[in-house]
């Protein structure tokens, strides 16, 4: 290849990558009309158009009202010196099998199509964190109850190598993406605003937390602010992101229903968490169950058996968690279940939590040791990480 050819071949990435930015100012969200305009005639073409007005009557009164707002090659350069980038259809690391749940869609508004491109805030591949994701939503008036629970399944998925997805608001959101953070997981946070404006504003450390060990993730670009229908539209994101959604904590009108309903459009899988019977907080779950709208689950062991299965897809590799305890059977399992998600503990607490004799314990350890699921430092036993 010539040195020539290959400027020029950077040369229209950065000419198609200014389209797809220009594109996303100008629609702010979800556009069938836009997404099928780029399918016939190109990505360069259609921005072109939408800048001179002549888009056709119904392309160009979707997008009149922002076609002025041409600030594609500033908003990429503000984000890449913060360490993001955009993400389009033309890019390897765009989750492409993830967003062909909408192509299913039959009653589908404009709207409620895939996202013409993401904006995304940290180093890692977008694609390979969502090849294995569980997304966990739930109230933002999370219970005592609700917030523990929530991090134990978070911690258990993110301690196997799951991501997990949700949405960075307060309480049940927080508390999974703290507890896959807690463990050295990873996690993705989907915003209904710019990547580049921490909302909520008590969460900015945690917003960039996630986005050095993960990625934080918004179809709108720089600067947009939050609005009430665009959470709406962040939560299809999440069911779309995520093999499987978790309703960790509900109320009876709770938004996480929204999400849920998503991924059953989507055809994802949607399990829900019950709690308490005097609990209002857990009301929307025991509704979801009660009605078929999602499975009952208590640990994370049984969301994989519910979520797992979407993995197997044409390659020959397991799906890597069914559970880190697959062909272990007897004390074996009794005591790696009750080591904890994070931190270490001593033969004697490992056996009263397992109910096995301290011996048992200690016969069982250096077993769990030589498969690489447990080890040992001066501060006890612990499971290893990522397993």
């Amino acid at each position: 290849m010539t040195r020539g050819s290959s400027v020029g071949e950077k040369q229209d990435a950065d000419e198609r990558r200014c389209a797809w930015a220009y594109l996303s100012t100008v629609t702010r969200g979800a556009s069938r009309a836009v997404s099928a305009a780029i399918a016939e005639h190109g990505v360069v073409e259609v921005a072109d158009a939408v800048r001179e007005g002549s888009a056709g009557t119904e392309l160009t009164a979707k997008v009149k009202a922002r076609a002025h707002l041409d600030t594609a090659a500033a908003d990429l350069e503000r984000l890449s010196r913060a360490g993001g980038r955009l993400v389009t259809p033309d890019d390897d690391e765009w989750p492409a099998w993830q967003m062909l749940g909408f192509d299913q869609l039959d009653t589908a508004t404009d709207a409620e199509g895939p996202p013409l491109a993401l904006w995304v805030w940290g180093q890692r591949r977008l694609d390979e964190l969502v090849e294995r994701a569980i997304g966990i939503v739930g109230t933002r008036a999370a219970s005592g109850y609700g917030e523990h629970v929530t991090a134990e399944i978070a911690g258990d998925l993110a301690v196997d190598g799951w991501t997990v997805v949700s949405g960075a608001a307060f309480g049940i959101d927080a508390a999974a993406h703290r507890a896959a953070l807690g463990v050295g997981g990873t996690t993705v946070a989907i915003l209904a605003c710019g990547v580049d404006r921490a909302y909520p504003a008590a969460h900015a450390k945690l917003l960039r937390s996630i986005s050095e060990s993960g990625l934080v993730v918004s179809e709108y670009p720089p600067g947009t602010v939050p609005a009430r229908y665009r959470f709406l539209a962040r939560n299809r994101l999440i069911a779309a992101l995520s093999v499987g959604t978790v309703v960790a904590e509900a109320g009876w009108r709770s938004g996480a229903r929204n999400t849920a309903a998503w991924a059953r459009r989507l055809g994802r899988p949607v399990v829900a968490v019950p709690g308490p019977v005097t609990s209002a907080a857990s009301q929307g779950c025991h509704r979801m169950i009660r009605e078929g709208e999602a499975r009952l689950v208590g640990a994370a062991r049984d969301i994989v058996e519910e979520c797992g299965p979407l993995l197997e897809v044409d390659d020959d590799r397991d799906a890597q968690f069914v559970r880190a305890l697959d062909g272990l059977s007897g004390d074996l399992v009794l005591v790696y279940e009750a080591l904890p998600a994070a931190g270490t503990c001593e033969p004697t607490a490992l056996a009263e939590a397992a109910g096995l004799s301290v011996d048992r314990v200690r016969g069982a350890l250096p077993l769990l040791e030589m498969e690489g699921l447990v080890h040992r430092d001066d501060g006890g036993w612990s499971r290893t990480a990522g397993r």
